[in-house]
């Protein structure tokens, strides 16, 4: 009898979710955002890799050369950048017929970066030689990539430095980078929910 009544319930789930499969596409089909998205940093050599989750959301993560500056100095070297992005504009883009693939969008995004020690070339912030510097805050973004992939990210925010064996501070975050986007983009009228 036990296992009846699992066969009916897996039975009547499956049906559920089959109509829901049907009725809004696949789990991951995003109108508007990209599902996978690597990108090559000229300026600023590094590597961003970007993934859409939801609609209208994707995390990137990103490594290359970056500078800290807050209440108790700078650090200039190899960072990685970390953000949990919302596209605020797509729809509006799509409405006065602009590009939206390639993730061209505004955004906002909660911010988080790593300054690593083995890999600074720079700093003025007095501590040990080996400290580590925590960016964690929030920032708004544009970023536009263009029929030949030539892609341009512009960030600002601020946020609170966290660092490991030197004092702690609050400061701005500037972010541009510009470079290539190496995988295949969707088309300039992606379909609509």
């Amino acid at each position: 009898m036990k296992y009846k009544i699992v066969f009916i319930v897996l039975c009547f789930a499956s049906t559920i979710m089959q109509a829901q499969w049907q009725e809004r596409g696949g789990t991951f089909d995003l109108p508007h955002l990209e599902r996978h998205q690597f990108k090559l940093n000229l300026l600023s050599p590094g590597f961003t890799y970007e993934l859409g989750l939801f609609k209208n959301q994707s995390v990137s993560t990103n490594l290359g050369l970056a500078t800290a500056t807050y209440q108790e100095g700078y650090v200039f070297g190899l960072a990685m950048n970390n953000r949990y992005r919302y596209y605020h504009n797509f729809n509006r883009r799509q409405r006065l017929d602009k590009n939206t693939s390639g993730n061209s969008g505004n955004y906002i995004a909660a911010a988080q970066a790593i300054f690593f020690s083995q890999l600074r070339i720079s700093t003025n912030v007095e501590g040990p030689d080996d400290f580590n510097l925590g960016f964690y805050g929030m920032v708004y973004g544009i970023q536009r990539t263009y029929e030949k992939g030539f892609n341009f990210n512009v960030e600002l925010g601020a946020g609170y430095y966290k660092g490991d064996g030197v004092l702690d501070g609050y400061g701005p975050l500037f972010n541009f980078t510009f470079g290539w986007v190496a995988t295949k983009r969707k088309k300039k009228d992606p379909y609509l929910d």
